[in-house]
């Protein structure tokens, strides 16, 4: 009896230990990244891999606005929790937030129409970009899908 319900057990945890393995950005990642987004902080650039899973790999190297003294974004490794395409910020009067893939409680990356800013930290917190880059990636997003979408910030 004992061997009979043991013995599902043992094939579950040899099919687990024979599983081939992935990369991962970490352990909130179960398998690779199907959208890995890595925001330089230093740099203020953006830069994007979109692997759609038909051999087409996009790369795209942006500048980006992230926070200013005092609204530093945050490092770390982050995977998006919600998409909203035109959001509007609940803590800055109502500011448009285009495009917002956001991460991290209220962090998020999204459009500006303050493109001079580009290239140096002047947001809230948030990682800021030109329209049409925020709403490639905000599209990217939503069709790959959030749990394979990585967002790393890194100083």
């Amino acid at each position: 009896m004992l061997a009979r319900l043991l013995a599902p057990l043992a094939i579950a945890t040899i099919a687990l230990t024979t599983a081939p393995q992935f990369a991962s950005a970490n352990s909130l990642f179960p398998g690779p990244a199907g959208v890995f987004a890595k925001v330089n902080l230093a740099k203020q650039q953006m830069d994007v891999v979109v692997n759609r899973g038909n051999g087409v790999k996009e790369t795209y190297s942006w500048k980006v606005s992230t926070g200013r003294k005092g609204f530093e974004t945050p490092p770390g490794k982050f995977r998006p929790d919600y998409l909203d395409e035109m959001h509007h910020s609940t803590k800055y009067e109502n500011a448009p937030m285009p495009y917002s893939v956001f991460f991290n409680d209220g962090i998020a990356v999204h459009a500006t129409t303050e493109t001079k800013n580009l290239g140096r930290p002047a947001s809230h917190g948030c990682v800021r970009l030109d329209k049409a880059n925020a709403e490639l990636f905000f599209k990217a997003v939503n069709e790959i899908g959030m749990m394979r979408t990585a967002i790393i910030v890194e100083k």
